[in-house]
């Protein structure tokens, strides 16, 4: 439990979405919904609750690669943060399996800066 003497945790959502696949704004929106809900799915109990009580911060970032992503994946795993990659279904704009996206969070934006903080907006 956070002390009245400490200022509270801020916690955060960031969704990377790969810009190198030139998604339309619509499907970049359903990626971006699908790794929100999968992120928060993996996300404490505890987490999840901050979270919400704070606004439900989200940011939503971009990398150029899949390389890029798989990297920022590792390094939240590594951290211990919960993290979510978007695999498509393949109906519209890509292939079946095409990676789009990935969740991390809801957790301390501290920590997720760490993994995140270096990014753009997309």
């Amino acid at each position: 439990m956070e002390s009245e003497s400490e200022p509270a945790k801020e916690y955060k959502q960031c969704i990377v979405i790969r810009a190198d696949l030139k998604l339309t704004k619509g499907k970049i929106a359903v990626q971006a919904a699908h790794a929100s809900i999968l992120g928060y799915e993996l996300a404490s109990r505890r987490d999840r609750e901050r979270w919400k009580g704070q606004g439900q911060k989200k940011v939503v970032l971009k990398v150029n690669s899949l390389e890029e992503l798989k990297e920022l994946r590792e390094k939240a795993e590594m951290l211990g943060l919960p993290c979510a990659v978007v695999e498509d279904a393949g109906l519209t704009e890509v292939p079946p399996g095409t990676v789009t996206a990935l969740g991390i969070g809801p957790a301390s934006a501290e920590a997720v800066d760490r993994v995140t903080g270096h990014l753009k907006l997309l």
